[in-house]
């Protein structure tokens, strides 16, 4: 028998629910704000307290319209803040599971697809999916079986809106902790080619902390990432650089270095294309191929300050020759700078390499060098330039110099 009070309590819902089910467009935006403000933050038996232990009469009847409108966007911001309300509730597992078998992750995953929703409510439903995949490794599984991944990586990749972006890829990052880990390895490696350099930005970060978690290297990770040192952001560049620095400890160490010493000494063919296409009214310092050439000189000195064994490594590359090509290359003052400092790391480690680099610049230029490497660039007249521009360096005891 029920008291009183738990009649009027059922009598209450009862009421609530047919408003609901008889209520406009209007109506139901209304009872959703009133819903909101009266129940976030509340766990899953104050809900049901609040509704009279149906409280899932309510979050089946929510998740149906959501379902049926999401294309719409009606109310939608509304709806997803709500079903967040039941989702997020402590011990909430019954309100998880009803919401799984109404379809609910597949109805995110849609969302997150279409282009005439707003930012906003792709981020909720990303904020959703984060909460069911925080719920256990069995619920990433199923946001993964249902190409969630690559759902969210075309949202990160598509958003414009900073948000969007970093719910995006902190889902990314949590779906890499479970059995689906190398198709967020994959799809993460693919995403590297997208245009917003805010989200190059958070798919490098992500790679630097999901590639210890796969353990092993993809080879095709490579070229999209060394070209990404072209980007004229350098918050870009920078997590290019953290992520090879990360790389180094991999299977692809040595393509990446022999990929980066490459990159010292353009092509004919991509100084041409650059001379082709230069625009008279931009500044040199903004052509890509010489931005990649100054952010992997950059990348070089990093990387030998950190490794006498990648120092070697680079030796038996020839990078001697490179760097004085680097260095006379007067396009881009930073690549020269670059440069000259690593060249000068190698000269004060390395007795062999004074002795080419010296033979190389000829004394005069060497003194001045060995003076103040860093500053060589803005003294260094077009013969000199040309000079190590056309150098022939090549350090051939640099196996010798690694096996020792």
């Amino acid at each position: 028998m029920f008291s009183s009070k738990e009649k009027a309590a059922v009598s209450q819902v009862m009421c609530f629910l047919r408003e609901w089910d008889q209520g406009n467009k209007s109506v139901r935006a209304r009872m959703l704000s009133d819903f909101l403000t009266k129940n976030i933050g509340k766990t899953f038996y104050e809900l049901e307290l609040e509704f009279a232990q149906v409280a899932s009469l309510f979050l089946a009847r929510l998740t149906a319209w959501m379902r049926l409108t999401y294309m719409f966007g009606t109310c939608l911001h509304l709806q997803l803040r709500a079903l967040g309300v039941f989702l997020s509730a402590s011990s909430n597992h019954q309100y998880l599971m009803e919401f799984l078998e109404m379809g609910g992750v597949l109805t995110l995953l849609e969302i997150l697809g279409q282009e005439n929703l707003k930012d906003e409510d792709k981020t909720e439903a990303l904020r959703l999916l984060q909460i069911i995949a925080d719920a256990g490794p069995k619920y990433k599984e199923l946001i993964c079986e249902s190409y969630g991944v690559k759902a969210v990586a075309e949202c990160l990749a598509k958003s414009q809106a900073e948000g969007t972006q970093e719910t995006a890829a902190t889902l990314l990052e949590s779906l890499a902790h479970g059995n689906y880990q190398n198709q967020v390895y994959k799809g993460l490696i693919a995403l590297m080619t997208c245009t917003s350099p805010r989200a190059q930005k958070l798919v490098l970060q992500t790679l630097c902390i999901v590639q210890p978690i796969v353990k092993t290297a993809l080879h095709n990770i490579v070229q999209p990432l060394l070209f990404l040192l072209r980007s004229p952001h350098l918050e870009v560049q920078y997590e290019a650089t953290e992520l090879i620095k990360e790389l180094m400890r991999y299977e692809v160490k040595s393509t990446l270095l022999r990929g980066l010493v490459g990159l010292l000494k353009p092509s004919k063919q991509e100084i041409s294309k650059h001379k082709n296409q230069k625009d008279p009214g931009m500044e040199k310092i903004s052509q890509p191929v010489f931005l990649q050439q100054a952010a992997a000189a950059r990348t070089i000195r990093i990387l030998t300050q950190s490794s006498e064994e990648i120092s070697k490594d680079l030796l038996s590359l020839g990078v001697i020759h490179h760097l004085l090509y680097a260095m006379g290359n007067q396009e881009h003052p930073d690549a020269q700078r670059q440069a000259s400092l690593v060249l000068e790391h190698f000269v004060r480690m390395y007795p062999v390499v004074e002795e080419h680099v010296r033979k190389a610049m000829g004394t005069t230029l060497f003194q001045s060098f060995m003076n103040n490497a860093e500053c060589l660039h803005l003294n260094m007249d077009e013969i000199q330039a040309n000079i190590l521009l056309s150098n022939n360096t090549n350090v051939s005891c640099g196996e010798f110099i690694k096996q020792s």
